[in-house]
């Protein structure tokens, strides 16, 4: 069923979840309590209820579906609200018309995107959750939904700020928040070449992790990327791969280890370094062990921990 999206509201109560927009003229409300979510599994609000949050919420429209890798699919949302605002690394509350419950996609584009084009990407992993699950199976182009920023893990440095290398560690799907982090670097970098006073970026170093070649999301265009940004590098690595082709100089059977870690570091300025890190909770755990004992500061490395 067509659905208007003229009336939004949600109201964060101590209890209550409320929802509420325009279907075919009709308005409805959904409210589910706080107890209702699976902990565990589903419960977005439940792990982010001390997070920062929006208090808008925006409508926006799918324009653009695309299929990232077997088990990803990737939207485009059109977003026509001029005053709605994100920093890289954050993420969207993300509401369908017509499902009571509610999750949250980090996103994987740049402001600067949305500035241009009114348009923000995310990149969706399949799961049963019905949220997900409805993105998988029935959005469509022109399927109208409403989205809200929230989120305190993000790259978003004053122009007056020292510069200071970066070191993104990307498991999975945990390459959406750092996708968008890099893309922000790399558009600091043209601003620069087009005269314009923003944060002059260090060096950038991304190291990404996925079961398979195919689950490298963004692989040719995080390359691309790397090939036009002063001071931008990638290195890929497959966990449940032995085969690498030898042409892939930029892919590595086995997982981000020690000996990796190390390598990026020292070729980075450690005193003013500051990591990112998004991925599965046994990688969080290893970087929150490793990075300590290389000599990184706990102020200076961010988590991503919602998984």
């Amino acid at each position: 069923m067509h659905v208007v999206l003229k009336s939004l509201i949600i109201s964060l109560r101590t209890n209550t979840v409320s929802f509420s927009c325009l279907q075919s003229g009709r308005r409805f409300i959904i409210c589910r309590k706080m107890s209702d979510f699976v902990p565990g599994k589903g419960d977005h609000l439940e792990r982010t209820k001390h997070e920062f949050r929006q208090n808008n919420v925006t409508p926006a429209t799918v324009c653009s579906i695309t299929e990232e890798s077997e088990t990803v699919k990737g939207l485009v949302l059109k977003v026509e609200d001029n005053k709605f605002t994100f920093k890289p690394g954050q993420w969207v509350d993300f509401f369908i018309p017509g499902i009571d419950i509610f999750t949250g996609y980090s996103i994987c584009s740049s402001p600067k995107r949305l500035k241009e084009k009114g348009e923000l990407n995310l990149a969706v992993k399949f799961s049963d959750y019905p949220p997900t699950e409805w993105v998988h199976t029935k959005c469509q182009v022109g399927s109208e939904v409403a989205i809200r920023v929230g989120g305190n893990f993000y790259y978003d440095p004053e122009p007056t700020e020292p510069t200071s290398d970066l070191l993104l560690v990307a498991g999975g799907v945990g390459i959406n928040p750092l996708y968008a982090m890099l893309c922000q670097v790399a558009d600091l970098h043209q601003a620069i070449t087009a005269g314009q006073h923003v944060y002059k970026p260090g060096k950038t170093v991304l190291l990404f992790s996925a079961s398979s070649q195919n689950e490298l999301l963004f692989k040719d265009r995080i390359l691309q990327l790397c090939q036009n940004t002063p001071k931008m590098e990638c290195h890929f690595f497959v966990t449940k791969e032995k085969e690498i082709s030898s042409s892939d100089s930029h892919v590595t059977a086995g997982r981000i280890n020690r000996s990796t870690l190390k390598s990026a570091i020292e070729s980075m300025n450690k005193e003013t370094l500051r990591c990112c890190i998004c991925g599965p909770p046994s990688m969080i755990a290893d970087m929150e062990e490793l990075l300590p004992s290389m000599g990184v500061k706990s102020e200076q490395i961010s988590y991503e921990k919602w998984w």
